[in-house]
């Protein structure tokens, strides 16, 4: 869509920033592109917004964010649910209906044209004599509002600034939708790599099972050793049917936000996650606010409650409407179209007294102008909230995640020498029972916390990330499988 510059803002919208400025605000004043809506305009936030985040890396976060974790099979889900996800098909349809709302809003500035015909039927009896014929009308009818005060203009402006916003509202689910899939990814791949690391820590248990019975069998040890070691191989099996249960769920959610139903299968397992990638650069909040397109919407739609105060404010003057009409009237026959007719009209109307109505719509509009204003406010403090929080979860979770390898290297260590005397008398069951729990927990841990590293810095791209404008939808979701067509049986 085209764009236009407007390099002012209206005296209500300004007098609403003034206010909250006296509560103490901070402003910040910015210029931005809007997308889908008129462009270049001053923006002034209410909310009180740091000069920079607390941390940030050298590469500019890309519109496709999930690149930068060289993942083609991540890549690949993103872009089916991109063209394939209903809720996703449903903001399209959303911003369907609010571009046809703000054409229908344009069109009261044009003017109308409407044809009439009628027919009557007269008998007339006078002096004891009875008349009748039948009149036909043809005419044609063009109707005018003179937009005086504007109220016409500003409904337009106010319908063609909530598209706008859909537009917005678009982008940011489409955001949100790559991020949701690229978490449910990466929890699926760390079940996966949990169910390969419960496989090999069965080994393990087995082998010490057989070792402990041994020792049993030559009146080394009790029989509670061997019992506990048996208990040991049932929780790790028990263990693995959580974890498969687990990776069930999550392959069956990934599928719905394909759009597909959940027991078909995207992808092949994996059990490697990808490496973190370098910490992105975060810019200023005040990129932010133009950046992100949940801010772009929140920004619109003060506008646009902004204009229609002043359709509420307008619709309290007189209104001036234009009427021509021209047409033929006659009788049947040849003879129909010899008499025309040409009518011109200008009709002035305004209220007199509507018991307090349009003023109080008035007063409603500003309010909600504001509610608007105070709502854009709250959102910019969250963004900006959304990035720290990011920031600072990845910072400690990269502090948990090297402590837990330096737990992992001393576990390996005291394992060892723990199976080594046990395995010379010198040191009880319970010892290296307590050891092999201690070294197993510690990579389950270890996995799950690189996995959680991902999601916070999923969270950051999603937190950073602009607009990413998904794939129009075709009539119908295109088929994943086509071997698998076929009507239901």
């Amino acid at each position: 869509m085209k764009t236009s510059p407007i390099t002012t803002v209206s005296l209500f919208s300004l007098l609403l920033l003034l206010r909250a400025a006296g509560k103490g605000g901070i402003f910040i004043l910015l210029f931005s592109l809007w997308a889908c809506a008129p462009a270049t305009l001053p923006v002034l936030s209410p909310a009180p917004l740091p000069a920079q985040f607390t941390a940030s890396g050298a590469e500019e976060v890309a519109e496709q964010w999930w690149g930068a974790f060289q993942d083609p099979i991540l890549d690949d889900l993103i872009r089916r649910a991109l063209s394939g996800n209903f809720t996703l098909r449903s903001a399209w349809d959303r911003l369907s209906q609010a571009e046809a709302q703000a054409r229908k809003a344009g069109a009261a500035l044009v003017p109308g044209l409407a044809g009439e015909a009628g027919m009557a039927h007269r008998r007339e009896r006078s002096a004891g004599v009875e008349q009748t014929g039948d009149t036909v009308f043809l005419g044609l009818v063009v109707a005018y509002e003179v937009d005086l005060w504007g109220r016409i203009r500003s409904t337009r402006e106010a319908a063609a600034l909530d598209a706008g916003a859909a537009g917005e509202d678009l982008q940011a689910a489409a955001q949100t939708l790559a991020a949701l899939v690229a978490d449910t990814w990466y929890q699926l791949v760390e079940e996966q790599a949990q169910l390969e690391l419960l496989n090999r820590q069965q080994v393990v248990l087995e082998q010490v099972l057989e070792l402990v019975s041994l020792r049993f069998r030559r009146g080394q040890v009790g029989a509670a050793d061997v019992l506990r070691q048996r208990q040991l191989v049932e929780a790790n099996r028990g263990e693995r049917a959580l974890a498969e249960a687990r990776a069930e769920v999550l392959a069956h959610r990934l599928a719905i936000l394909l759009g597909l139903a959940p027991t078909e299968r995207v992808a092949e397992p994996v059990t490697i996650l990808a490496a973190l990638p370098p910490l992105p650069a975060t810019g200023v909040p005040l990129a932010l606010l133009q950046r992100r397109p949940d801010l772009r919407s929140a920004w619109l739609r003060v506008r646009a409650a902004d204009q229609r105060t002043a359709a509420a404010l307008a619709d309290r003057f007189p209104r001036l409407g234009l009427t021509a009409m021209v047409g033929s009237e006659g009788g049947q026959g040849a003879n129909f179209f010899s008499t025309w007719l040409v009518d011109l009209a200008a009709n002035l109307a305004g209220p007199v007294f509507d018991g307090g109505f349009r003023q109080a719509e008035a007063q409603r509009s500003a309010a909600a102008a504001a509610e608007a204003l105070h709502a854009y406010g709250q959102a910019a403090l969250v963004a900006v909230g959304e990035v720290e929080d990011a920031l600072s979860r990845e910072a400690r979770q990269q502090a948990f995640v090297r402590r837990l390898e330096n737990q992992l290297v001393l576990a390996e260590q005291v394992g060892e020498r723990v199976r080594d005397r046990y395995l010379r008398g010198n040191l009880d069951y319970l010892r290296v029972l307590d050891a092999l729990l201690n070294r197993q927990g510690l990579e389950r841990s270890h996995l799950t916390a690189r996995r959680q590293l991902l999601q916070n810095r999923i969270d950051l791209y999603r937190a950073l990330a602009g607009g990413l404008a998904p794939p129009a939808p075709s009539a119908s979701p295109p088929p994943e499988n086509p071997a698998k067509e076929g009507p239901a049986s």
